[in-house]
């Protein structure tokens, strides 16, 4: 079963979300057009629905299986009758551990989705997930390789 296309642009991010708290990688892709692109917090990027069901059922597998991803906000730009961008807040807490983080804290991300409405509804082209980074301006790489936050105002 799928979620298929949406009513509205801003479903999006509740569908999105339900799908999550079902741990429901089908559900969760049929919202994305069959070639569609996907960008998540570290930069790995899917080029298609199959590609985006394949990561989502990994991740609700090994990393967010206990996870619950909630919608704090969303906004709406319309770019044209048929097209609009949705960015919306969300806040993820109860990710899974590793070796070197035992105990994951809350994140907070922005999701960019990118929807058009077709004949059948409104459905997802594609979507940027970038997680918020508190008090911080960019992202460097110090000299041992680490990736690291930094602002420039200290």
């Amino acid at each position: 079963m799928s979620f298929g296309p949406f009513d509205k642009p801003e479903s999006i991010a509740t569908l999105f979300a339900k799908a999550w708290a079902l741990r429901d990688a089908d559900k969760l892709a049929s919202l994305f057009d069959e070639d569609a692109e996907f960008v998540n917090v570290t930069g790995l990027w899917w080029h298609d629905r199959e590609s985006i069901r394949k990561a989502h059922a990994y991740g609700f597998e090994r990393i967010f299986g206990g996870s619950v991803l909630r919608v704090m906000k969303v906004k709406v730009k319309a770019l044209g009758e048929n097209v609009a961008v949705v960015h919306a807040r969300i806040r993820l807490e109860g990710q899974s551990g590793v070796a070197q983080v035992d105990q994951p804290g809350v994140r907070n991300t922005i999701f960019s989705f990118v929807v058009h409405r077709g004949d059948d509804g409104w459905r997802c082209a594609s979507a940027h997930n970038t997680d918020i980074v508190p008090h911080m301006e960019t992202n460097m790489v110090a000299p041992d390789g680490r990736f690291t936050a930094v602002s420039y105002r200290d």
